[in-house]
């Protein structure tokens, strides 16, 4: 029997859409990925909701796309009266409909998702190749600075060609205040002047005057070593990996992950990009690839995150093509697992430790502090840490009490001992 036909149809009016062909392949495409039987009934059911919907609407389904998806979801789900049991949620008709929009490009039943074309998207594709191959810049960062230049184009130029010289400062300022005005924190507000610094910088490189404008712009005033660097405490690091060796779900998977950032350092992308060949286990080394600042190293497997991720891989991995290490256990199932995925491993070890704290980045800055309590020099834990510049690294100085209880000064009024 197809493993397909294991699973009845939600509702009797899927039958009546005459998309049988279609909602076959879907219900294949969810249980090739390893979606529960419960799963894949609520998400034909949101299928089929849908599509009765255009059909009533009378709309082609050649013309399915994300706007019509998210107008169903808006406009219809909210008020439907038609019957259906998955009208009230919002967030699986989303899911639901998002892999249909996929099996139904990969049949041809619709057209492919639409690139825009105006000016300001061309001009801002030339921007991000420029943020991607001459400056390096992660896709997350590049995204950022995006969202913010595309603001300022759409404001000035709408649906009309990008003209730079036509850009005054009053307008790029104007700009600025609308922009800041949603930001709670300078660091914020930095991450703007940033970007379109950035911005301005490209079009210098295009031979575009941009005195002027970059005039407009200054940072805000933001004391970033202000106060200390959140760490664990050694307790508090030993209560955590103490807490890896509960029995649940996935435990192998999240001892490897919280290793990776106790005992390395790395950063939550730099974890999720891991690949089976960046192991050298005769060597006992680790390579990254694919990391913030975009230069291979190697460094050092320790013995501890070595045995975590051997465990990991001899217990709990599943079957995969994929090369990356750490692969997703929850349906879609195969598919690797991304950057939110480590953070939130690592959240869960905190709250099963009986800890507050939520930032992965944490773990990072508790290695910067076990290095320097061990002895380690700055420009040692630079290296660790993968700084580019030792600046970087100047706010872990704060850390080091031992070193700086020689150079402090006797307090004000008191005899000195």
């Amino acid at each position: 029997m197809d493993s397909t036909t294991q699973i009845e149809p939600v509702p009797r009016l899927i039958d009546e859409l005459a998309q049988r062909p279609y909602t076959d392949a879907y219900k294949r495409y969810l249980i090739e990925r390893g979606y529960a039987r419960n799963t894949v009934c609520a998400y034909l059911g949101c299928a089929a909701h849908f599509l009765q919907w255009t059909q009533r609407e009378q709309l082609d389904l050649h013309w399915v796309d994300e706007t019509l998806v998210a107008q169903f979801l808006d406009d219809h789900l909210p008020h439907c009266t038609c019957g259906w049991p998955t009208r009230g949620d919002r967030r699986d008709a989303r899911a639901a409909l998002g892999h249909l929009l996929v099996v139904l490009r990969t049949l041809g039943v619709v057209a492919p998702r639409a690139v825009s074309a105006t000016p300001v998207d061309e001009e801002l594709r030339r921007f991000d190749e420029y943020m991607e191959r001459v400056c390096g810049l992660a896709p997350k960062t590049r995204g950022a600075a995006l969202r913010i230049v595309r603001e300022l184009l759409w404001q000035r130029f709408k649906d009309r060609p990008v003209v730079f010289s036509a850009l005054k400062p009053e307008q790029v300022r104007c700009c600025f205040a609308r922009l800041t005005e949603r930001c709670h924190a300078p660091v914020s507000m930095g991450a703007v002047v940033s970007a379109l610094h950035g911005y301005f910088r490209f079009r210098a490189a295009c031979g575009d005057a941009v005195h002027a404008l970059m005039g407009v712009l200054s940072y805000p005033a933001n004391w970033q070593q202000a106060a200390l660097p959140k760490t664990l405490t050694d307790e508090e690091v030993e209560r955590l990996l103490g807490s890896l060796d509960s029995p649940s779900p996935s435990m192998r998977r999240s001892a490897a992950i919280v290793r990776c950032a106790v005992d390395l350092g790395l950063r939550s992308g730099e974890i999720a990009a891991l690949t089976l060949d960046d192991i050298d286990w005769e060597a006992g080394t680790l390579a990254l690839r694919r990391t913030k600042s975009r230069r291979e190293q190697v460094l050092p497997l320790p013995e501890p995150t070595g045995r975590a991720i051997a465990a990991y891989l001899k217990h709990e991995r599943p079957k995969s093509q994929h090369r990356e290490l750490f692969l997703r256990r929850m349906a879609p199932r195969d598919e690797i697992v991304g950057p939110d995925l480590v953070r939130k491993t690592i959240h869960q070890a905190y709250a099963r430790a009986g800890l507050t704290y939520t930032r992965s980045h944490l773990l990072r800055h508790t290695m910067a502090r076990r290095l320097l309590a061990a002895g380690s020099s700055l420009k040692e834990v630079a290296d660790v840490l993968r700084h580019r510049s030792l600046n970087t690294t100047l706010v872990y100085a704060k850390l080091d009490s031992w070193n700086l209880r020689s150079v402090a000064l006797p307090w004000p009024g008191r005899v000195a001992s």
